[in-house]
């Protein structure tokens, strides 16, 4: 027999006998703040819980439902969903269908059965995923949608939860939390020891120990076991209630009513001091991990029983028959006719329509664009005093990259009032590299945030700002320190809009310094010159310029896709031409530019073409450009070849149009590419090439190696006199 069967018979024999679990607490109503009609209204919201787990399990029995990981033994969160209002952001563990259906029976309108049975079903006419994934989540009831089972939502959380005293003191157009609104984030004890939750947690106290607003919720689901690993006894307290900033409760969710009390005293402690709590709640977990779990693999026959007979559908049965206001039988009945509800709906929904080809998959991949305000010109004056005298004349001077870049942002910052600047060492220090030198001092440490060493919180922090209509511009100091935290950029950032069917969205613009040639500087972890965890992001843009200019327009292009398109835009800045002048000969200025004129931008999808040329065509990026032009003057006057320079910069998605119309009148073309030749951008160009062009095509790439400390910096990087010779090489074939 199913164990769905076992736990669904123990409940109506055990109610009708009136064998009920010993009491699980002893907090009374009132000290709870519950009338009897709340009390009924959480127990239908568990009932329905439940009767949903049952009918999924049976839906995927037959074929016609899918991933039945659910919420049986959980259910006591319904209590935490009502301690809060419904208009607190709630990023939800996968368990607790409870807490969404209790937070749907605070709104009036809500057809939670229904919506939650198109999501099983994997119909298209899912109201948060669109069929894509079982997901819990509503955009009327405040709850983004959330795939993570390790957790990796918390760090967005702590970013969403800072976002409400920043947002009131910004006001950014697409608000939307009250200014006393909290925010609560649920996971598993096993997903505790995930270093995405440790550094969430970490982020959180330290920001709190600091005083920083933050109205945050961690409410930790505690049935004992992760799969089948169990986590040790008291683990979960011993581990976070000593953390500093952090508030440690506890509550027993197998008792709703003690469980609203402590997440009642959690949630206004949180609205009042505005600071984090971490409310522990116990459980147990029925049915196995997952439907085709086998507990009896790992746990013995008595271990298995004894969570269902702590069932705690049974412990508020007993609450509701102990204080008269149901009978056995009106228990009985309430569970049958919930059950009956939900098949009856089940077998209406197996009826909808489901997704069928790609396109329809896709749909939801890009987000749609959004009204903004229209953004008036800056006065000059106001320029003038946000940048200074010094700066203002050196903007009739040609500069390098990292000083237009630092230009850009202020002007940036100047026009749109809810960009926020976050990394670390980004505010007083301006910077490892200077780039965000005086912006702390131009726009507040409100606005330009000098964070902790931990990217995860980095990102989520920029993820939880976009949750709450600011627009932010996160830094990650290294490309090499992305790694660590990419699951943030793929996890959870780009697969936002897809599985909530474009309801929800974080746009942002990543900063990043990268690629290699730096000389002599802290080898592959300050040179890394791989892109390939970006380029494979479905729905990120990547931006990689080579110049001073291109930096400046691809960088405003950037934050107005951010801020009306809604994407997530990551900028690969190459570290090596950051203050890079010249180009051929000492003091020359062949890399310097003026600052473009503040309206001037480059469009997505775009390429820019240097120099005429029809013997060939050089495709390039980043470092790319610089060394390919430097190669140019050689090949011209020493070889007499016309050649032309097609710079990329959109790497992702990749300019194809743009690139084939730019190299049409050439017959042949080099690739040139400094990341690895396995893995980069070379091989979709080879492709691109194979497929459409008809062109004579080489490439030279970077070794498959790790960069090297010291004169050997460049030793596996493309150069100038690889160019050279590699085009000499092509040109000379027949």
């Amino acid at each position: 027999m199913d164990r769905a069967d076992i736990v669904h018979e123990n409940f109506l024999n055990r109610v009708r006998a009136g064998s009920l679990p010993p009491p699980a607490g002893n907090t009374g109503l009132v000290e709870a703040g519950l009338t009897p009609e709340a009390l009924v209204e959480i127990f239908h919201a568990q009932l329905t819980s439940r009767q949903l787990d049952r009918t999924s399990r049976k839906l995927q029995a037959r074929g016609e439902g899918f991933y039945t990981i659910g919420s049986s033994g959980h259910e006591g969160n319904a209590a935490i969903a009502t301690a809060c209002r419904p208009t607190d952001m709630a990023f939800l563990h996968y368990r607790d269908a409870a807490f969404q259906i209790a937070r749907s029976r605070q709104v009036p309108g809500t057809t939670v059965i229904w919506d939650m049975l198109l999501s099983f079903t994997a119909s298209s006419e899912d109201p948060i995923s669109g069929g894509r994934h079982k997901v819990l989540g509503s955009k009327s009831l405040t709850i983004p949608p959330q795939t993570s089972t390790i957790a990796s939502h918390l760090p967005k959380a702590v970013g969403a939860a800072y976002s409400v005293g920043l947002a009131r003191r910004l006001r950014p157009d697409h608000r939307a939390m009250a200014d006393d609104a909290i925010v609560l984030c649920s996971f598993g004890d096993a997903s505790l020891n995930h270093s995405t939750a440790q550094g969430a947690l970490n982020t959180a106290g330290w920001t709190a120990y600091q005083h920083v607003p933050l109205p945050l919720l961690f409410v930790c689901e505690d049935n004992g076991i992760g799969i089948s690993v169990k986590t040790p006894k008291d683990w979960v307290a011993a581990s976070v209630s000593g953390r500093p900033g952090l508030t440690y409760l506890r509550c027993n969710g197998l008792d709703v009513v003690e469980t609203h009390a402590v997440a009642r005293d959690a949630v206004a402690h949180v609205r009042r001091h505005k600071a984090p709590v971490f409310l522990h709640m116990t459980c147990v977990r029925l049915y196995g991990h997952a439907g085709a779990d086998a507990q009896t693999a790992y746990l013995s026959r008595q271990e298995i029983e004894a969570d269902e007979a702590n069932d705690p559908l049974l412990h508020t049965a007993r609450r509701l028959m102990d204080l008269g206001i149901m009978t056995a039988d009106e228990v009985v009945e309430t569970y049958t006719a919930v059950g009956a509800r939900v098949e009856r709906a089940a077998r209406q929904v197996v009826t909808r329509p489901k997704l069928k080809t790609a396109a329809d998959v896709k749909a939801s991949l890009i987000p749609p664009t959004r009204l903004c305000r229209p953004v008036a010109p800056v006065a000059q004056a106001a320029r003038e005093t946000t940048f200074g005298s010094s700066d203002m004349r050196q903007m009739g001077e040609p500069l390098h990259m990292a000083k237009l870049i630092n230009m850009t942002l202020t002007d940036l910052m100047l026009q749109h009032g809810e960009i926020v600047l976050a990394g670390e060492d980004v505010g007083p220090k301006g910077g490892v590299y200077g780039v965000t030198q005086r912006l702390s001092q131009r726009f507040g440490r409100h606005r330009v945030i000098d964070t902790l060493l931990d990217e995860q919180s980095i990102l989520g922090l920029a993820i939880g700002l976009a949750h709450n209509g600011l627009l932010p511009i996160p830094e990650i100091q290294f490309l090499a320190y992305l790694h660590n935290a990419e699951d943030q950029l793929r996890g959870e950032a780009a697969t936002l809009p897809f599985f909530s069917n474009g309801q929800y969205s974080n746009p942002m613009v990543v900063r990043i310094a990268g690629l290699g040639y730096q000389r002599g500087f802290g080898g592959h972890f300050h040179n890394d010159n791989s892109l390939a965890v970006l380029r494979d992001i479905p729905g990120i843009i990547l931006a990689c310029p080579s110049n001073g200019r291109d930096a400046v327009l691809m960088l405003r292009e950037s934050v107005r896709l951010a801020r009306e398109d809604q994407r997530v835009v990551v900028v690969v800045e190459p570290i090596a031409l950051y203050m890079t002048r010249d180009l051929h000969t000492a003091g020359d200025g062949g890399w310097a530019h003026m600052y473009p004129d503040v309206e001037d931008r480059a469009a997505l999808g775009t390429v820019d073409v240097r120099g005429q040329g029809t013997d060939l065509a050089v495709v390039t990026y980043g470092n790319g450009v610089y060394l390919s032009c430097q190669a140019e003057k050689i090949l011209a006057e020493q070889h007499g070849l016309s050649v032309r320079i097609v710079d990329m910069r959109w790497l992702s998605p990749m300019p194809a149009d743009a690139i084939l119309e730019a190299v049409a009148p050439c017959r042949k073309v080099l690739i040139v590419d400094e990341c690895r030749a396995t893995g980069s951008q070379s091989e979709a160009l080879v492709t691109l090439f194979a497929e459409h062009a008809g062109k004579v095509v080489s490439r030279l790439a970077a070794e498959d190696c790790f960069i090297a400390t010291g004169p050997a910096y460049g030793a596996p990087l493309p150069s100038r006199d690889a160019i050279v010779a590699a085009a000499l090489e092509l040109t000379a074939e027949v």
